[in-house]
Parts: C-alpha cells; sequence; structure tokens
C-alpha cells in the first residue's frame, strides 16, 4: 500500500499547485480586463470642461510698496557706482597730473608730436 501512498500524494499536491496558480492568474486576468476596459472608458469619453489654470502673468501679485522699494535701491546702487566711477575718472586725472606735470582731459597720446 506504500506504494500507491507516495505517488497519489505527489498527484495530490501538483493538482493543488496547478489549481492555485491557475486560479491566481484567472483573477489578475479579470482584475487586468476589468482595468483595462476602464481607462479605454475613460479615453473615449468626452471630458467635462476642463478649467485651464491661470497664465503665469495672473498668478503674480504686485506689491506697490515692495515695488517702489526696490526702484529706490536700484537707483541708490546705480548712482553709488557712478559716484565710483566719476572718482576713479578723478583720480586717474590726478595721478596723470603728478605723472606727466600737466592737469586736465587731455592725455599724453592727444599732444602733436614734434
Amino acid at each position: 500500500m506504500s506504494a500507491l501512498v507516495g505517488p497519489a500524494s505527489g498527484a495530490l499536491i501538483a493538482g493543488g499547485v496547478y489549481y492555485g496558480f491557475s486560479n491566481l492568474m484567472q483573477q489578475r486576468t479579470e482584475q487586468l480586463q476589468r482595468d483595462l476596459h476602464t481607462l479605454s472608458l475613460r479615453l473615449t469619453e468626452t471630458p467635462a470642461l476642463v478649467q485651464a489654470p491661470p497664465s503665469a502673468a495672473a498668478r503674480i501679485s504686485t506689491h506697490p510698496f515692495s515695488l517702489y522699494f526696490t526702484s529706490q535701491w536700484n537707483k541708490e546702487v546705480a548712482r553709488l557706482f557712478a559716484g565710483f566711477r566719476f572718482l576713479d575718472n578723478r583720480v586717474e586725472e590726478w595721478g596723470r597730473g603728478l605723472l606727466y606735470g600737466f592737469r586736465g582731459a587731455s592725455k599724453p597720446e592727444d599732444k602733436p608730436k614734434n
């Protein structure tokens, strides 16, 4: 009798494994079919009116005080750099005067050669 119990138990286990895998594949296939059907309906139906997001320019809010503050800051920085440029020109003229012994805006290259 033990000669029949081994193959019978093996066949029973193989049948259980086969049934388990086939049942799992069938359930997943049915779920995938339902999901694909739902997605195809969503693609083919005309969507309701979709409201577009506001443009980037419409999302920017204006702050008058900050605009005034930044414009004043930019003016002061520009004025500061213009002052440094003027000071640099004055120092350059003063250095030329010390080196070449003349004052004024004329440079040594501007003088006619003899």
